[in-house]
């Protein structure tokens, strides 16, 4: 059997040999028209790959292998016919890093200190320890899960919160309709939840009041989850303090009330943009090649348009 895959980069290319017998890989960014009519298997550009998914329209596909965990909003701009699926298994490790570092940041002055650095300024801090605080962690998925390891060897009161209440290899998750009465003791809050409606707001502003003061938002997921109003009231005000990967708007526009705000630690939206991510992604295409070569159903199907 002949397989067809396109990757938008020369580097992800190099990364998926040695090939198996029958397999082409071509570059195609997906910024043009497609270069073949069937592409068994489509990996888009990484973030940016939503605004080229229009150019399958009329190309054969048996796969499209998304480069990010995230699929909201994927489904509407697939033409008809295609199965796509998410880059679980990739971005777990490092976005997991970034959870950690942020709080870290934020809970030791490690933001304030930068700014010391530069200034040439020597300001010691007493600072609120990671060891001893109660984490509500939102969502305990692929991302939940790998946070939830990484927080262990802190010594922290670890509380996971999902979908649904259920004991899970011995470690009591609780539902979401408990946040009410979790987040009065919660001292920090990490957000690893999927966008989209169901979760859009999660954390809105009688979320933020039922927190005690000092609190501290980590938003790793979508920054939907956060309604950005009320956490720039919230921060404002003295009482909640945020550490973000994500925002709502994203990119955060110049001038918005986020920025320079005291108590705000803000990261680009880069979870998954590490080396780790590299050597995940092509050993996922690979084992994806490796499905189409023996007729077995991919991984990590989540749309089928």
């Amino acid at each position: 059997m002949s397989l067809v895959v396109s990757v938008p980069r020369p580097e992800l290319a190099r990364d998926l040999e040695p090939l198996p017998d029958g397999v082409e890989v071509i570059v195609w960014a997906m910024d043009a028209a497609a270069p073949r009519d069937r592409i068994d298997l489509v990996v888009p550009p990484y973030m940016s790959g939503g605004n080229g998914l229009s150019l399958l329209a009329g190309v054969t596909t048996r796969l499209v292998q998304g480069q990010s965990i995230g699929y909201e909003g994927t489904a509407e701009k697939l033409p008809p016919g295609i199965v796509f699926a998410n880059a679980a298994t990739v971005h777990e490790t490092s976005t997991a890093e970034l959870a950690v570092g942020l709080t870290l940041a934020a809970q030791r002055h490690l933001d304030a200190f930068a700014v010391d650095t530069r200034a040439g300024v020597w300001h010691p801090r007493y600072a609120q320890s990671l060891a001893d605080r109660r984490v509500l962690l939102l969502g305990y998925g692929g991302v939940g899960k790998a946070v939830a390891a990484r927080l262990a060897p802190f010594e922290v009161d670890l509380v996971p919160v999902a979908s649904r209440a259920r004991d899970e290899d011995g470690i009591r998750v609780h539902g979401i309709d408990e946040l009410p009465e979790l987040l009065p003791t919660a001292e920090i809050v990490v957000l690893t939840l999927p966008g989209g409606d169901a979760t859009r707001h999660i954390i809105g502003d009688a979320e933020l009041a039922a927190l005690p003061d000092g609190a501290l938002i980590v938003n790793v997921g979508r920054g939907p989850l956060v309604d950005t109003d009320a956490l720039v009231r919230h921060v404002r005000a003295g009482r909640i303090r945020a550490a973000l990967d994500v925002t709502d708007p994203e990119p955060l526009p110049e001038g918005h009330p986020l920025w320079g705000l005291p108590g705000v630690l803000i990261a680009p939206h880069v979870g998954g943009a590490s080396s780790a991510m590299h050597p995940r992604i092509a050993a996922l295409v690979k084992r994806q090649i490796a499905h189409l070569l023996a007729d077995e159903e991919p991984e990590n199907i989540v749309i089928r348009t």
